[in-house]
């Protein structure tokens, strides 16, 4: 059975992650989804980055949140690239993608997207925060959600269940066989994060997963070459 293969803020073990030039990269690697994360800026806009704060992945200082757009885009991200909205990786590349809320206050705004640009059979929204998910069960009722997981996967299978969730996204070290056959029993898909080596993927497979959350091209390569 072939996995899903989806491309971990683009494919940042080899470009700057949550960039233009990642997601581009990623699509031309041959990834099946692109997963990317959401903040808000100061003026509300859906800012794609990983962390609340720039500090990590650009050359600024300070929180995503204490950002207007236009400060946002004086920063460099790593390469030159820019800090990129939501709505411009969605216009770049072509593929579904998995959004990822970081700060469950981006609830909203992405529902409001999601409706206004009719993207809502293209991205599945997805976060570790159960109240954004809520949120956006509420305000889109038919939308694709999933739960991402680490050291509380254990109970992934109930609170996906409840949340009316059809995916979790677990880290690979805390995902056991049991908690796949509680979220199987619940008819969810199960993926992992991150899987960057033949080690990982070994686990991937033993435990029967749908899918993979990678870095690396390598990993794309050696999944596409198989299926």
């Amino acid at each position: 059975m072939s996995l899903m293969i989806v491309g971990h803020r683009g494919l940042m073990g080899v470009e700057p992650e949550n960039t233009l030039r990642s997601f581009v990269r990623a699509e031309r690697e041959g990834v099946d989804v692109i997963e990317l994360d959401l903040h808000l800026s100061k003026d509300g806009a859906l800012v794609v980055m990983h962390d609340a704060e720039v500090d990590r992945t650009t050359d600024g200082r300070g929180p995503v949140a204490d950002f207007t757009v236009d400060a946002l885009r004086e920063l460099d991200a790593g390469l030159g690239e820019r800090v990129p909205l939501f709505e411009e990786v969605t216009e770049a590349v072509t593929l579904p993608l998995q959004a990822e809320i970081k700060d469950p206050a981006a609830a909203e705004a992405l529902a409001a997207v999601l409706t206004a640009r009719r993207l809502t059979g293209r991205v599945r929204v997805i976060s570790f925060h159960d109240e954004a998910l809520r949120t956006v069960r509420r305000l889109l009722p038919a939308q694709s959600i999933g739960l991402v997981t680490g050291r509380s996967t254990d109970t992934a299978a109930r609170r996906a269940r409840e949340l009316g969730a059809d995916l979790v996204s677990a880290e690979l070290p805390h995902l056991t066989g049991e908690a796949v056959r509680e979220c199987r029993a619940q008819g969810l898909q199960v993926i992992s994060w991150t899987v960057n080596t033949a080690e990982d993927l070994a686990r991937v497979r033993e435990l029967g997963l749908d899918g993979v959350v990678t870095d690396r091209p390598a990993i794309v390569a050696g999944l596409s070459g198989a299926a």
